[in-house]
C-alpha cells in the first residue's frame, strides 16, 4: 500500500505523463508510417510541426502567466484568473480564425500541397483544441498531474484509434487523417467540459486588470516558449521547400527514436532547476556549480551505454517504426543514418540543456534569449547551406552540431564569469554521483530504516 502510495506523488505522474505520452506517440507513428505514402507523411508532419509552433505560441502567452496569477490565489481571484485567460486565450484564438479565413478562397490557387493542407485545417484545430488547453493549463497549476496525464492520454489514445478504425474501413487519406485529428480534439475538449476540468464556467468572471496583468507577463514568456519550436520550424520549412515533403518523412522516422535521450533529460532537468536556485539563493556559488557539474557529467556518461546499444539496434528500430516498406530500402537506409548522426549529436545535449537551467537560476534569462537567437541563426544558415552541399536531407542532420557547440560555448563564457570550473572535473564528478546513484539504487541493497 505504501508502494501504491509513493507512486502517487506529482513528480512520478509528471514523468508517467512525459513517457507514457511519448510511447503512446511511438505507437501512433508507427501504425502511421504503416498507412501513408512517404510523401502524405512528409505533408502530416508540416502540418503538424507548424500547428505545433502555432499551438506553442498560445500556450507560451498563457501556460507561465496563469500559474504564476492562479498559484496561491484565493478561490475568487483563482476564478478571475481562469476567467481572464479564457478571454486571452479566445482573442488569440480568434484572431487565428479569422486571419485563415481570407486563405479559404484561394486554396486552389496556393502550388505546395503541404501549404494547402494547413492552411485548410489548421484553425479549426486550434479553435476545437481550447478548452483543452485551459483545462491542461488549470491541471498543471494545481498540481494535478493525473488530470493533465488523463487529457493527453484521451487525446492520443483516441487519435490512434480513428486511425486504426480508417484502417480497417481503407479509408486511409490524409484529409481522413485531418479529420481524425480534429475529432480527437473536440471530443478531449468535450470531456474537459463535462468533467468541469476546463473552466470554461469562470469565462465571464474575467476583470480587465487581471487580464492586463496575464497579457503583460505572457508577451515575455511567450519568446522563450516558441524558440525551441523554431528549429524544428526551420528545418522542416527548409526540408519541405529545398528538398520536398517526401525528405521529411524520411527526417522524422530517423529521429523519433531521439524519444530515449529527451525523457531523462527532461526529467533531470526538472529536479536540476530548484536545486540550483536554492543554491543561488543561498549565494553559495560553488555548491551551484557543483550541481550543474555533476548533472551534466552524470547524464552524459549515463547516455552512452543507451547510445551504444540504441547505435547497432538501429535498423531494427527503424523497421519497428516504419513497416515492411522502409525495410532494405534507401529511405529506410537513410533513416537509420539520420538517426545514428542525431544519437552522436545528442552528447552535447546535456552540457546545452543543464548551462541553459543554471543561467536561469543565477539570473541571467536575458542570456538565453540572445543564445537563442544566435542558435536561430546559425541553424538557419547552415541548414541552407548543408542542403545546398549535401542535395539531401544530411544536410539539415550533419550542421545540427553548430548552433549547439555556439549555446555551449556562450553559456560557458558567463558561467565562468560567474564561478570558475574545469571540464574535467565535470565528468569525474558525474561519474562518482552516477556510481553513487546506481548503488544506492541496487534491487539487494538493504533501505536504511
Amino acid at each position: 500500500m505504501n508502494f501504491l502510495s509513493k507512486l502517487k506523488n506529482v513528480h512520478f505522474l509528471s514523468l508517467m505523463g512525459t513517457g507514457g505520452m511519448s510511447v503512446l506517440t511511438f505507437f501512433f507513428t508507427a501504425i502511421l508510417f504503416r498507412s501513408l505514402s512517404v510523401r502524405d507523411l512528409g505533408i502530416w508532419f508540416f502540418f503538424q510541426t507548424y500547428l505545433s509552433f502555432l499551438d506553442t505560441f498560445r500556450q507560451g502567452f498563457l501556460t507561465t502567466a496563469f500559474i504564476k496569477f492562479f498559484a496561491g490565489t484565493s478561490e475568487e481571484r483563482g476564478h478571475e484568473v481562469i476567467g481572464s485567460t479564457w478571454f486571452i486565450a479566445s482573442c488569440i484564438t480568434g484572431g487565428f480564425v479569422l486571419l485563415n479565413i481570407p486563405f479559404f478562397f484561394f486554396l486552389k490557387d496556393v502550388g505546395d500541397d503541404s501549404l494547402r493542407y494547413f492552411f485548410k485545417y489548421f484553425s479549426i484545430n486550434l479553435l476545437c483544441s481550447l478548452p483543452m488547453i485551459l483545462a491542461m493549463c488549470i491541471a498543471q497549476a494545481k498540481l494535478r498531474f493525473d488530470n493533465l496525464l488523463y487529457i493527453r492520454m484521451f487525446q492520443v489514445l483516441l487519435l490512434t484509434g480513428l486511425l486504426c478504425l480508417l484502417i480497417f474501413f481503407k479509408k486511409t487519406t490524409l484529409d481522413h487523417l485531418m479529420y481524425a485529428n480534429i475529432v480527437a480534439s473536440l471530443a478531449t475538449s468535450l470531456l474537459c467540459i463535462l468533467m468541469r476540468w476546463s473552466g470554461i464556467i469562470y469565462f465571464f468572471r474575467q476583470k480587465k486588470e487581471t487580464i492586463r496583468e496575464i497579457f503583460n507577463f505572457g508577451k515575455y514568456t511567450v519568446g522563450s516558449s516558441i524558440g525551441s519550436n523554431l528549429f524544428g520550424l526551420t528545418d522542416t520549412t527548409i526540408m519541405n521547400f529545398m528538398i520536398g515533403p517526401s525528405a521529411l518523412a524520411i527526417y522524422n522516422l530517423g529521429k523519433r527514436l531521439l524519444e530515449l535521450v529527451e525523457i531523462p533529460l527532461r526529467s533531470f532537468t526538472a529536479t536540476a532547476l530548484p536545486s540550483l536556485a536554492a543554491a543561488f539563493n543561498r549565494g553559495n556559488k560553488e555548491e551551484l556549480i557543483a550541481i550543474m557539474k555533476k548533472y551534466i557529467g552524470m547524464v552524459t556518461i549515463g547516455l552512452i551505454p543507451v547510445l551504444i546499444v540504441s547505435y547497432f539496434i538501429a535498423p531494427f528500430a527503424m523497421g519497428i517504426i516504419g513497416g515492411g516498406q522502409y525495410k532494405d530500402t534507401v529511405a529506410g537506409g537513410m533513416a537509420v543514418v539520420i538517426f545514428r548522426l542525431y544519437l552522436s549529436f545528442s552528447l552535447l545535449s546535456p552540457p546545452d540543456r543543464f548551462m541553459a537551467v543554471a543561467l536561469d537560476a543565477i539570473h541571467k534569462p536575458q542570456v538565453n534569449f540572445y543564445k537563442l537567437i544566435v542558435m536561430l541563426l546559425i541553424n538557419l544558415i547552415t541548414d541552407v547551406i548543408g542542403v545546398y552541399i549535401f542535395g539531401n536531407v544530411y544536410g539539415i542532420v550533419v550542421v545540427t552540431v553548430f548552433p549547439v557547440l555556439a549555446a555551449i560555448l556562450i553559456s560557458n563564457h558567463h558561467l565562468q564569469k560567474y564561478a570558475r570550473f574545469s571540464w574535467l572535473s565535470v565528468y569525474t564528478l558525474g561519474y562518482t554521483a552516477l556510481r553513487e546513484l546506481i548503488y544506492q539504487n541496487l534491487p539487494w541493497k538493504k533501505s536504511s530504516p
